[in-house]
């Protein structure tokens, strides 16, 4: 039927349905915007620790979707064969983010090729956000050594754990300190520990309680080198780590020794973390 309102004839429908289409709450400019890709650098910086040491192209578990994002930067800025666009960080990616690190001005250990916060965010502009970042905090001195904050409370929480004090017979940023290093104490993450009044049950115990807390740690014996007992340990994902301590971590994941020999890790076993994998327990 026909009423009018206001002079308008307007009709009614009544006893029947009818159908209207929907109408849009929101055109498009109002639609939410797709999330943004992120790259979580402790899996990309673990896989770049792992990836050049493996004997096979074999992916790190859990940096594939970052290390991609990573790579195809690279290429954007033709620092990287689109060939070795693949998810593992070799050499070649290696490479390339050194590269790119001294493109942004850096030099020495600062463009090792091992990402830090600052030139991965810069690599990730218009392109990914990061997540899960890492710092090795502030250079001091603690137990008579130099190291990072990040390595102190590494250190620390292992004391504790111990139930006693270690002692630090060299500590980090010392290049060329200790020819018998091997540059491993060139940057940060990297200890010496005296094991001079331990037993070899306590000796032991210090290392498990090293790697528990996120350290690559051995004990090495003077049959492998010209040096004393002692206890040599990795902080795991250190970004400031030199590129012989970065091997040196890899090798505590693939199952080995540190040593150039590349001989079978002789510690005791425990779940391979980092740092911060430990703390989120």
């Amino acid at each position: 039927m026909k009423v009018r309102v206001g002079g308008v004839a307007l009709l009614v429908v009544v006893g029947s349905a009818i159908s209207v289409p929907a109408i849009a709450a929101s055109n498009s400019d109002d639609a939410p915007a797709p999330a943004a890709a992120s790259v979580n650098m402790a899996a990309v910086v673990k896989a770049a620790q792992i990836d050049p040491r493996r004997p096979d192209t074999a992916l790190t578990p859990g940096a594939k979707d970052g290390v991609l994002l990573v790579e195809k930067a690279l290429d954007a800025k033709n620092l990287l064969a689109p060939s070795y666009v693949d998810g593992h960080f070799g050499s070649k990616t290696i490479d390339a983010y050194a590269a790119y690190q001294r493109r942004l001005g850096y030099t020495g250990l600062d463009a090792s090729g091992l990402p830090g916060k600052t030139s991965l965010e810069k690599l990730g502009a218009g392109r990914f956000t990061v997540s899960g970042a890492l710092s090795p905090g502030k250079r001091l001195t603690s137990h008579g050594a130099t190291m990072n904050a990040r390595t102190k409370a590494m250190l620390v929480k292992a004391e504790q754990l111990l139930g006693r004090t270690l002692t630090v017979t060299q500590g980090s940023y010392n290049p060329g300190g200790d020819p018998d290093s091997a540059g491993t104490h060139d940057g940060g993450g990297v200890l010496d520990l005296s094991v001079r009044d331990l037993s070899g049950e306590q000796r032991t115990k210090v290392v498990r309680t090293l790697r528990t807390v996120g350290f690559a740690a051995w004990l090495r014996n003077p049959s492998q080198g010209d040096w004393p007992y002692h206890i040599h340990a990795v902080a795991i994902s250190d970004t400031d780590q030199s590129p012989a301590a970065q091997h040196q971590a890899s090798d505590y994941y693939l199952g080995l020794n540190g040593l150039a020999n590349k001989g079978k890790d002789d510690g005791p076993k425990v779940e391979k973390v980092t740092w911060e994998e430990y703390q989120r327990g």
